[in-house]
């Protein structure tokens, strides 16, 4: 049943709308084959939102392909959203709240009454799904930056919902994200639950049986959703946006692969500037990576989203890579840099933005060396696990703000930066430690705090006013 337009409009900005679309509860049980079928059958009803500005986001996993499947039918991005139940800590099954991304948390005071979960109790539960709820946004995304929801409908896409608890919370972070509008969209759900879900403003539901059973009983076909297949439908989706033309990230002026030269030379890299950035960071990696590694595409996309620019770059071409020579060569890999950084300030849509260097393992050693540089262009550095020992004597020579990020469990970097940090002498610098991370910071959550702390240090010191020019270089 489908209510009448009217029914949805009215002279108050604060009414919700409400469009329930479902079967009669009377009807026989409607069985999906599977959840292309679910994605294809809900896409039929949400025919209505064809062309207005939305934004298809999937609940990780199994909403993803039933989301895929409404993105491509409508012509829509499509992106994850991912939420964590909070379980009772004596009773992990039994939900006591959920939350989501950018802190959004939906607690139910009852349920911690009844189960005595004391708010230390509660703060455990709440720290340890963070961290696991970071890691996989780490993982699904793969350093695709979050797409942007301001002034658009978010569509909120599951295979299904029973007591509505994680769909509610992925509203309120669709909300909190400034969706102008949000809508959820199951192919089935209770009918007594669609009528609790004050979080969405308009509910479509293919089917709402009389007697609802688990989701999985109304799908023939209810396999298990890999992370893979989830990340592989999310890269499609990208892929297509991109050939189409298509809008899938925040608002940005330059989103391309480029070629820098530097020297004899011509390097690759993938350049991306949001609008109006105040900032470029250009990425020197370490051995054995590249511009396409996952971790550093995690980073710039939470770089990105602060609103500064990325230079994901290669420092050696393909021939150059299998030189051992050259991939420890410190002074050729900061040349490279620094061919970089002036590349930026003649390109018209760069030349205005301050310049940081984001160095992990060697390519640390490499930013800090040109950093030292008497005519360098770079404003702020920022070492990830880095090897900034490698720049050695230079470290006297920097005097732009330095941040060391070290994984609390890397015991040797860790103690090759207390000894380079003291070295910095002439630029204000920080050593911070990272608890429960090794070298490529692969542990829940640790990445994650490692990109931010990188944000923060090149908002601070790319985007804001920098300090009048007698208090520079003070440590």
């Amino acid at each position: 049943m489908t209510a009448p337009r009217s029914a949805r409009a009215g002279p108050s900005r604060d009414l919700r709308f409400r469009r329930s679309v479902s079967e009669p509860r009377e009807a026989t049980m409607v069985v999906f084959e599977d959840r292309h079928d679910a994605g294809s059958r809900l896409a039929g009803k949400l025919e209505f939102l064809r062309g207005e500005d939305i934004v298809v986001l999937g609940l990780p996993r199994g909403g993803v392909p039933v989301a895929a499947v409404v993105a491509r039918t409508l012509d829509a991005p499509l992106d994850v959203i991912v939420v964590r139940k909070l379980g009772v800590p004596f009773q992990p099954e039994l939900a006591m709240g959920a939350m989501g991304e950018g802190g959004i948390e939906v607690v139910d005071r009852h349920m911690l009454r009844r189960a005595r979960v004391s708010d230390r109790d509660l703060a455990a539960v709440e720290a340890r799904e963070r961290a696991v709820l970071d890691t996989r946004v780490e993982r699904l995304r793969q350093g695709r930056p979050r797409v942007d929801l301001r002034g658009r409908v978010a569509v909120v896409v599951d295979d299904g919902i029973a007591t509505g608890a994680t769909a509610r919370v992925a509203c309120r972070v669709a909300r909190e994200l400034r969706a102008a509008r949000v809508v959820l969209a199951v192919p089935v759900a209770p009918a007594d639950t669609l009528a609790r879900l004050p979080e969405a403003d308009e509910v479509v539901c293919v089917s709402a049986p009389a007697h609802f059973r688990a989701v999985g009983a109304h799908y023939e076909d209810f396999s298990p959703t890999t992370d893979e297949e989830v990340v592989h439908l999310l890269e499609q989706a990208d892929r297509r946006s991109r050939h189409d033309g298509g809008v899938a990230t925040s608002p940005c002026d330059v989103d391309e692969d480029v070629f820098v030269p530097a020297g004899s030379v011509t390097i690759e890299g993938h350049l991306r500037v949001p609008e109006h950035a105040r900032g470029v960071v250009v990425f020197a990696h370490g051995s054995g990576s590249s511009r396409h590694s996952p971790r550093n595409r995690y980073v710039a996309g939470v770089l990105q989203d602060a609103g500064l620019g990325t230079l994901l770059l290669d420092l050696l071409t393909p021939e150059e890579e299998g030189d051992r020579r050259k991939v420890f060569d410190i002074p050729l890999l900061a040349d490279r840099l620094a061919s970089a950084a002036d590349w930026l300030a003649r390109r018209a849509d760069t030349a205005t933005c301050r310049v940081g260097y984001f160095g992990a393992s060697t390519g640390a050693g490499a930013a800090l060396w040109a950093a030292a540089a008497p005519d360098s262009r770079v404003a702020a550095v920022v070492s990830r696990g880095g090897r900034p020992d490698l720049a050695g004597p230079r470290l006297a020579d920097v005097r732009v703000p330095t941040l060391l990020i070290v994984g609390g469990d890397d015991d040797v970097v860790l103690e090759l930066n207390r000894q380079a940090r003291a070295g910095l002498r002439h630029c204000p610098s920080e050593l911070t430690v990272v608890a429960g991370a090794t070298h490529l910071f692969e542990e829940p959550g640790t990445l994650s705090r490692a990109a931010r702390l990188a944000r923060d240090w090149f908002v601070e010191h790319l985007v804001e006013d920098p300090p009048p020019a007698q208090d520079r270089g003070r440590p």
